[in-house]
């Protein structure tokens, strides 16, 4: 039986090289052999002879045609019905065989696929479908065509105990074969165990019996099923037996071989090829791999993984893949800092001096990080603190890591997290196939060589979620400090201590990191700079970076602080300095053209200069507008790139209710609702005709309504804007709100206060309305920041009114009308 591998695997891999129309059930049915079995015999069919095969029904094969007349035959066949008659020669040494050469008995074969080979040849993928017997030649040129008559079958047996139980012992003697033959492979046994329709399997069975042409053909004429089943179970049973005798005889002549001897020949064997090919020693990489633990600093329970890995390194082959894949994991734990640690500088002056250098402003932060060097410095030693900086871009969160691991003495790196959607990056994916790498938390403490590094995870509320899992939820036991002290790389697949690790997240938008991760970490607020802390920053910083980035020095290009001035404010419109940079860059590439061709210019820019390189401006927008008309109203608000101005405007017209445009979300149309109603219910104290509200409908909208806009922060400035309107009373020029309001009259505290007077000190706001609860931020703000504003505290709206709206009407004002 040992053509049952081959016929096999063809049968199993037919799956791959047929069409996906072709009607091919590998593992044939009861039902597909019942269908079968009662399909017509066409009454003549063209045959295509065999040398050295028989088909059988349900079976399919591939058949190499070398025969011109065969191959003709297939090509007719292939472009109409595709169903031929297949019979086995009685002699294959004949070499053109006439309808007398050819058995009585044959096989209705349907053609499932025709391929042409790089050889040359053509290969037929045959399915037998049901016996048949040769009539009269109808033609010989250029093929043979018979006419066929029916096979009378006997299947009255099909149903009969004694038959179902010679079918059990073909399927347990052929599962048996399979065992005891080596070279037959597993998925034979798959096959047989699922083939369902008895008769496919006798037929099966019978196909990929190890015997001579002539002994199949007895099987396939055989008309009794039953006794066609007692045929192929003899021949099962003399195959068992051969099988059986072959594995005792090789049982008593093998002499078993010592398995230090074994290991040792087959050691000597590999170094004598290794030497032969002039390559590396897979033993002296071993012995090198064994010199470098011996200087780890490891725990026990990691020496003893590294031990056990090494041993299944030396049994491995060097030659298969799992070898490459096992000498990275290995290396890794060799590169890896355990225990290797920087030595932390205390010099608190020192670092005072390095943060104040390279940043401006941000005392909370430097404020934090002398804390923790004060603490490091009294005690020894202690779990680093997980730090979150969040603020509007541009401020300087990641580059305040390079400073921090400045000052402390430590190696710095940083990863990016902005769209990382994959869990294994941040946790590695497991060793278990090829291309297998660990996480980028152990990479980056292998690329900085000690496990106290100060780590930069920036943009971690870009984080993102997919099929492949949820990066954030990774994140937890990166940055709990009571987890990371035992960090799980499913690659290291060992416990990683990263409680001395000083990691450092950014974020822009705090509010979409989820909650359990901000839990975890020390939130700081980085607020965008003032005007002059930007000048500062760009005078310090900015201009000699750029001027060094293109090759100038200092004599090259000058700009005073007015100058800087102008472009701060007429050329950008932002917290951070990001864009400050850029137009900076813009003057110095107008310098570097000009040296390089050579053309006069003036170093020392003055305004006109700016204005010729950088443009006309465009901030238009972020300006105070004054307005004369009532019910226009200058808000403050907050966005992700800091802060800025926005303006209410309310008119009135004849109708009934309120509409509200402008892009706004739900929180500012329920504001809105707010003041209205409370306008309504306290429509006395404001000297309004309660009439007004039957008879004129209000309208408000916020400008550039492409931007989406939301949030508490504008209810008294709709409330202002709608009292202004009914009253016709004029806002005070230059003046400025934000707070929440409720139905019961109270104003509530708003975030981001600094972003917002940064954004009226832009705009040349003179005063500013806020809530008193406020306050204590306002005090947190550096006096020379709060030049030139005049703060009002409010808690109750009224008080709002009377200091926001001015006492007479503006000109032209409504004249209502009620009749």
């Amino acid at each position: 039986m040992s053509k049952l591998k081959f016929s096999l695997i063809d049968n199993m891999s037919l799956e791959n090289i047929i069409d996906e129309d072709a009607e091919f059930i590998p593992l044939m049915s009861s039902e597909d052999e019942e269908l079968i079995h009662k399909e017509k015999i066409p009454d003549e069919l063209a045959i295509l002879p065999l040398r050295n095969s028989v088909l059988f029904p349900g079976v399919v094969i591939p058949i190499t045609a070398g025969r011109d007349s065969s191959i003709q035959l297939i090509k007719d066949a292939n472009k109409g019905d595709k169903i031929i008659g297949v019979v086995a020669q009685k002699n294959e040494a004949i070499e053109e065989p006439d309808i007398s050469d050819l058995h009585e008995v044959g096989t209705v074969a349907k053609i499932l696929k025709l391929l042409k080979m790089p050889d040359g040849n053509t290969t037929v993928i045959l399915q037998g479908t049901k016996r048949f017997k040769l009539g009269k030649l109808v033609q010989k040129d250029p093929y043979i065509k018979a006419t066929t008559r029916t096979f009378k079958e006997d299947r009255s047996a099909i149903n009969d105990p004694e038959f179902e139980a010679i079918i059990d012992s073909i399927r347990e003697k052929s599962l048996e074969i399979i065992k005891l033959n080596p070279a037959l492979p597993t998925e034979a046994s798959f096959a047989i165990k699922n083939i369902e329709s008895k008769t496919f399997l006798l037929n099966f069975i019978s196909s990929n019996l190890d015997m001579e042409v002539r002994d199949k053909q007895v099987l396939l004429n055989e008309p009794n099923l039953k006794e066609r089943a007692l045929l192929t179970l003899k021949k099962l049973d003399v195959e068992k037996q051969r099988l059986e005798l072959r594995h005792d005889i090789q049982s008593k002549t093998r002499s078993d071989m010592d398995r230090q001897q074994r290991e040792y020949y087959l050691h000597q064997q590999l170094k004598t090829i290794q030497e032969e090919l002039g390559g590396v020693s897979y033993g002296e990489e071993i012995e090198e791999l064994k010199e470098k633990a011996k200087a780890k600093k490891w725990s026990k329970e990691v020496a003893e993984k590294f031990e056990k890995e090494l041993g299944r390194l030396q049994r491995m082959n060097p030659q298969v893949a799992e070898y490459s894949v096992q000498r990275s994991y290995l290396d890794l734990m060799i590169e890896l800092p355990w225990n290797e640690y920087s030595e932390d500088q205390f010099d608190l002056k020192r670092a005072q001096k390095i943060l104040d250098r390279d940043h401006s402003g941000m005392e909370k932060v430097k404020e934090r990080i002398l804390e923790h060097l004060a603490v490091l410095k009294l005690k020894g030693d202690m779990k680093s603190p997980i730090l979150c900086l969040y603020g509007p871009p541009g401020v300087g969160k990641t580059s305040l890591g390079h400073s921090i691991a400045e000052a402390l003495g430590r190696k710095y790196v940083r990863m990016s997290l902005g769209g990382l959607r994959d869990e294994a990056e941040i946790r590695g994916h497991r060793k278990t196939y090829i291309g297998a790498m660990p996480g980028r938390i152990i990479q980056g403490i292998k690329n900085a060589g000690t496990s106290n590094p100060v780590f930069i995870l920036d943009e971690i509320d870009k984080l993102g979620n997919s099929h492949q899992g949820d990066p954030s939820s990774a994140m937890l036991e990166v940055l709990d400090p009571e987890q990371n002290t035992h960090f799980h790389d499913n690659y290291l697949e060992v416990g990683y201590d990263l409680s001395k690790v000083l990691f450092i997240a950014t974020a822009n938008n705090i509010w979409e990191v989820p909650w359990a991760l901000r839990d975890r970490m020390e939130l700081i607020q980085l607020t965008g700079y003032t005007l002059q802390e930007k000048v500062e920053i760009a005078r310090k910083h900015l201009l000699p970076k750029q001027l060094k980035e293109h090759g100038l020095t200092a004599k090259d290009l000058k700009l005073g602080n007015k100058q800087l001035e102008l472009v701060i404010d007429s050329y950008t419109r932002e917290s951070g300095v990001r864009g400050l940079e850029k137009r900076i860059a813009k003057l110095v590439r107008f310098a570097a053209k000009s040296i390089a061709m050579e053309e006069a210019y003036n170093p020392v820019l003055t305004h006109d200069d700016i204005v010729k390189i950088l443009g006309v401006s465009h901030m238009g927008r972020g300006k105070y507008e004054k307005s004369d008309v009532a019910g226009v109203v200058t808000g403050l608000a907050w966005t992700q790139t800091g802060g800025d101005i926005l303006y209410i405007e309310s008119i009135i017209s004849k109708g009934k209710g309120m509409s509200i445009t402008g892009n706004l979300g739900n929180v500012m149309k329920e504001s809105a609702t707010i003041a209205l109603e409370y306008i309504k219910a306290n429509a006395d104290t404001f000297g309004i005709d309660p009439r007004v509200f039957n008879t004129y409908k209000v309208h408000i909208h916020v400008p550039e309504g492409a931007t989406p806009k939301d949030g508490p922060s504008a209810g008294i400035a709709m409330l202002t804007s709608l009292v202004s309107v009914f009253t016709q009373r004029k806002v005070k020029t230059r003046l400025a709100m934000t707070g929440e309001i409720t139905l019961r009259g109270k104003v509530l505290p708003v975030g981001g206060i600094k972003e917002k007077i940064l954004a009226a000190k832009r705009a040349n706001i003179k005063e500013l309305i806020l809530c008193k609860e406020n306050q204590k931020d306002i005090e947190e703000i550096k006096p020379n920041y709060l030049k030139g504003l005049k703060f009002h505290y409010v808690s109750e709206m009224h008080e709002v009114i009377e200091i926001a709206l001015l006492k007479q009407k503006v000109k032209n004002a409504v004249k209502f009308d009620f009749s």
